[in-house]
């Protein structure tokens, strides 16, 4: 089971093979905001987990386990994102919010969030009650 770390890195390098058609360890290193030195050390163990192939100043690529489950947690952060906004916190808190929780919730968890939110999208008169019965508990009237 990847850690934490190594989900970061597996999603990063996905989100970057997505938008730039690949993933340099100076990119990952910059997206991550770490040394290019601990980059290419996890990119080592993740190459050890072929969940990618590295080869030293030839760049990476992702297989197809690291591919599918860095979908999967891009998946994830995307959708933990989404609850948040429907549940109406705060925009500016949501990036780091999801960064904290992300990595502490069982896929099981996620399922059932996934479920909600679709739900939720389904009958947004059920968002329109969720933010009016918000609003009333923080005291806020129109």
């Amino acid at each position: 089971m990847p850690t934490p770390s190594m989900e970061d890195y597996i999603e990063n390098i996905y989100k970057l093979i997505e938008q730039k058609g690949y993933a340099r360890v100076s990119d990952i290193a910059e997206a991550l905001s770490v040394h290019p030195s601990s980059v290419t050390k996890m990119v080592q163990k993740l190459d050890e987990k072929e969940y990618l192939i590295y080869e030293k100043y030839r760049g990476l690529i992702l297989t197809a386990k690291g591919e599918q489950f860095g979908k999967r947690l891009l998946e994830r952060h995307q959708l933990l994102e989404e609850f948040l906004r429907a549940i109406g916190v705060k925009e500016e808190l949501i990036y780091d919010d999801v960064e904290g929780i992300e990595h502490h919730l069982s896929w099981n968890s996620i399922m059932c969030i996934e479920q909600l939110v679709q739900f939720l999208q389904e009958k947004p008169e059920r968002v329109d009650d969720f933010k009016a019965f918000k609003k009333k508990q923080d005291g806020i009237v129109e």
